[in-house]
């Protein structure tokens, strides 16, 4: 039976974090991992890129995590996201911001974050214990027993940072809510976030283009980013961020100009009435946009379009209706909606209210937030939160 200070069950972005403040603050620390590798689900994220996180003020960081970010307000005035741009930079990694605030390392390659938080786990002197899965965890005498395959360790403080159910491939299987349970703690439902949606529409003439800057909604919510049309409906930010408030049956609206007023497209087809109705189409969409709204009336000119039509046209560009038939499964989506009950933990330190020492960081708890780099700084930022806390308290 070995005894460490702090041992933290799962080594994605809030393990990581969670150690390295561990053990900044002189805890001895263990980091049990069950896959071979630190950062699985990491390692792809931002398409392989890794955006690790958001440049925004804290209204934009609030307003990228639309699943109980408010509980976050004491997280980030501890540490937000300029902590976590400053903390790589600090060491060694060069950051560059694209758009909507999306920060990447410079080398593009996520390899570079994981590389970055294992090397300061190891320099802080941290033990990292890799391809060793948990199978228990109880408290005997205020103390924690953390059970593998083939060892028993003990500690006085435990961070549980396991994931959510998304992506069973990279580990997440929802042992950190089995533990939640364990210890009496409520575990609300769990669905899919930031999911593929899967729609009721001729997919096969717009599959493979990606549009920027487009807006798709659904009653009140509004999403404007960009949008991939796909062979079972449609993926991209726009979509993934809309997933969290459609379940199937709704009707979503696709903009395809949010920039232009009905009233100046009128005047666009009035100044182009000599073309033909593709054509001019193709100065606004892609051209296969353009060909799949002009349908049989591609080779018309504008000027010979009934007035019906041409109205039809635009009320297509600005809010064309696209049928919502349900989203991809927990498994195939990026983010898990729903888990640990955040009445139940501490705002300030993570700490679970009924269990001393017992502390929950990243996607295990209630709380979910876009792609786009709000995910992984919900993850960092209450990783160190949780970390930073001393289990002598």
């Amino acid at each position: 039976m070995e005894y460490f200070d702090t041992i933290v069950i799962g080594g994605g972005p809030a393990g990581m974090m969670a150690t390295i403040a561990s053990a900044f603050y002189g805890q001895q620390t263990l980091l049990i991992e069950k896959n071979k590798r630190l950062g699985k689900k990491l390692a792809g994220t931002g398409g392989g890129r890794c955006n690790v996180t958001n440049n925004g003020t804290l209204d934009d960081l609030l307003a990228g995590i639309p699943g109980n970010g408010r509980f976050l307000y004491s997280v980030f005035s501890q540490f937000d996201n300029h902590d976590i741009i400053a903390f790589f930079e600090d060491n060694g990694v060069k950051l560059k911001v694209e758009d909507h605030g999306r920060v990447f390392p410079k080398t593009d390659k996520s390899r570079t974050i994981i590389q970055a938080l294992e090397n300061k786990i190891q320099e802080l002197g941290a033990t990292i214990l890799t391809n060793t899965e948990v199978v228990s965890v109880k408290k005997v005498d205020e103390q924690f027993q953390v059970k593998s395959a083939d060892q028993i360790f003990t500690s006085d403080k435990l961070i549980v940072t396991t994931g959510g159910k998304s992506y069973p491939s990279t580990g997440s299987t929802g042992f950190g809510h089995d533990i939640a349970r364990h210890f009496k703690l409520h575990v609300t439902d769990l669905e899919a976030a930031e999911s593929p949606l899967l729609t009721d529409f001729p997919h096969k003439a717009l599959q493979g283009i990606s549009l920027d800057d487009v807006t798709l909604s659904y009653g009140k919510h509004k999403i404007t980013h960009d949008l991939l049309f796909t062979h079972f409906g449609l993926s991209g930010p726009a979509a993934l961020r809309l997933s969290s408030f459609v379940k199937g049956g709704e009707i979503a609206h696709l903009d395809f100009l949010p920039n232009q007023c009905q009233e100046n497209l009128k005047t666009y087809f009035e100044e182009n009435r000599e073309k033909s109705v593709k054509n001019t189409l193709k100065g606004l969409v892609p051209e296969r946009v353009a060909e799949f709204l002009a349908g049989d009336k591609a080779d018309s000119k504008i000027k010979q379009l009934h007035p019906k039509d041409l109205e039809n046209l635009i009320s297509q560009l600005k809010g064309m209706e696209i049928p919502i038939t349900g989203k991809m499964s927990l498994a195939k989506s990026f983010v898990t909606k729903g888990g640990v009950d955040l009445k139940e933990i501490n705002p300030k330190t993570l700490e679970s209210k009924k269990v001393p020492h017992l502390h929950f960081a990243g996607e295990v708890l209630d709380i979910n937030a876009h792609t786009g780099g709000f995910n992984i700084t919900s993850a960092l930022c209450t990783g160190w939160v949780a970390g930073i806390q001393s289990p002598w308290d």
